[in-house]
Formats: structure tokens, sequence, C-alpha cells
């Protein structure tokens, strides 16, 4: 199967800006928003070994939520 992930979907609510401004930040780590997601809730429930993700600096999250306005705009 082509698309089979290992693990299962899961439904979080999260806010459509606040994801997609998630999004780019993620990227410029060398990750996506999953993994990040993921080493949260390893880290929560105090996995052994897990640590905090890295966090971007915080221009990358300004410049992404730039971009998205400015986007939302052309519409």
């Amino acid at each position: 199967m082509p698309n089979s992930p290992k693990t299962p979907a899961r439904q979080v609510r999260i806010g459509d800006e606040l994801w997609l401004d998630f999004d780019a930040p993620a990227r410029s780590m060398g990750t996506e928003r999953a993994a990040v997601v993921r080493e949260l809730i390893a880290w929560y429930l105090r996995e052994p070994g897990a640590k905090l993700p890295p966090r971007p600096d915080r221009e990358v999250v300004i410049k992404a939520r730039q971009q998205r306005e400015e986007a939302a705009g052309d519409t």
C-alpha cells in the first residue's frame, strides 16, 4: 500500500491559524508538526530519555505568520 502509516491518525482540535503557523517553523528545524507533537507528548509523560524538542527562532514564526496573513489578504 502506498500510504500505510505506522501509527493511527489521531484527532486534536487546534485552531487553523496556530496550526498553519506551526508548519514553517517545524520545517525550519528539519522536522514536521506531527513529530514535534509526538516529542512533546513523550516529554509530558516523562518517558525515559524524552526531551523537549528544540524551538525555532522567533523570527521564523513571525515570518511564517506574516506570509500566511499576506496570502489570506490576496484571496
